[in-house]
């Protein structure tokens, strides 16, 4: 049982759409010097997460149905309905 579920999953994550894979490292949004909420600054032109959130710049307008503000230009898909 485990064996077939290691040989589903490379399958399973190839079948993702690149759009709905999130963000570990993300460019800095146009004009912003700072990172979104929940990234680090590297210092250069990327921000970095620990964690994977699905994420999308917000190109100066308000976030889509379902996504939260995160800051410096970018939004955040909510999980769960809440974060």
């Amino acid at each position: 049982m485990k064996k077939a579920l290691f040989t589903l999953l490379p399958l399973a994550i190839a079948s993702v759409p690149p759009a709905a894979i999130a963000q570990k490292e993300i460019p800095k949004a146009p004009g912003h010097e700072q990172c979104p909420l929940g990234y680090v600054n590297t210092l250069g032109t990327t921000c970095v997460s620990p964690i994977y959130y699905e994420v999308a710049p917000t190109y100066g307008k308000a976030c889509k149905s379902g996504w939260m503000n995160i800051g410096a230009g970018y939004c955040k898909k909510k999980t769960l309905g809440i974060f």
